[in-house]
């Protein structure tokens, strides 16, 4: 699964213009209007990005489903597609989808398969033994990436900014004036923009690789039979 993971990031790499081309069309505005939110309170921009990141990754998986085949997604494309790509499931993208740790690796079932009700949940549960910790993994090992490029991003201009004397970091971090909130929310979208592909890469990689698994067990099942008879 591991290997999927890396097979995944391969295809964004080789497709890697496409892909983001894409999902910065999508991604900058959503990341405009969050910052609207800053009115009600400093931390809220921040927030809507982290609710708005498995709707976003839907634009991703789009992209990569296509680069499977070999296939170069335009603005226009995504657009002919943005009923399947950005209305379907809306609500469930954004609430239950958005606290699952596995959610990389089930997305491409919920998404590319077209399934619903009775038939998604066996679908998942045939994809998904065994290989939710995998997933769950990987989620931990982008959520710690992210966090340090944010951290980064967020301490430059502490590092870089003339001083005297030690910096008292709980002052820094505590500071919720203007400016603060905006470099604030424009490191985690940078770290978000950067970094989200790439993970969504990674859980269809896997996807890739169990369905591989999957439908070599139903030709070897099948074989037996023929043999068998």
């Amino acid at each position: 699964m591991w290997e999927g993971c890396d097979l995944g990031v391969r295809l964004l790499q080789s497709h890697l213009r496409s892909v983001y081309v894409g999902y910065l069309a999508v991604a900058l505005p959503v990341f405009v209007l969050t910052y609207a939110s800053v009115v009600a309170a400093g931390w809220l921009p921040c927030l809507l990005i982290w609710i708005s990141k498995p709707w976003l990754d839907r634009t991703i998986l789009f992209a990569l489903s296509r680069a499977l085949f070999a296939e170069r997604t335009d603005l226009s494309d995504l657009w002919a597609a943005r009923r399947e790509v950005w209305g379907s499931q809306l609500a469930t993208t954004l609430t239950l989808r958005r606290l699952s740790a596995s959610r990389s690796f089930t997305q491409p079932v919920r998404q590319l398969e077209g399934l619903a009700g009775a038939e998604l949940t066996a679908r998942i549960r045939q994809l998904a033994p065994r290989h939710r910790g995998v997933a769950r993994t990987l989620t931990q090992v982008f959520a710690t990436a992210e966090f340090a490029i944010f951290a980064s991003l967020l301490s430059l201009q502490a590092w870089l900014a003339p001083h005297t004397g030690s910096l008292n970091w709980i002052d820094f971090l505590q500071n919720s004036t203007g400016k603060q909130v905006l470099l604030t929310t424009l490191a985690y979208a940078m770290a978000v923009a950067f970094l989200e592909p790439f993970y969504v890469a990674a859980g269809f990689g896997m996807y890739l690789n169990r369905r591989v698994e999957l439908e070599a067990w139903d030709v070897e099942q099948e074989l037996r039979r023929a043999f068998a008879s």
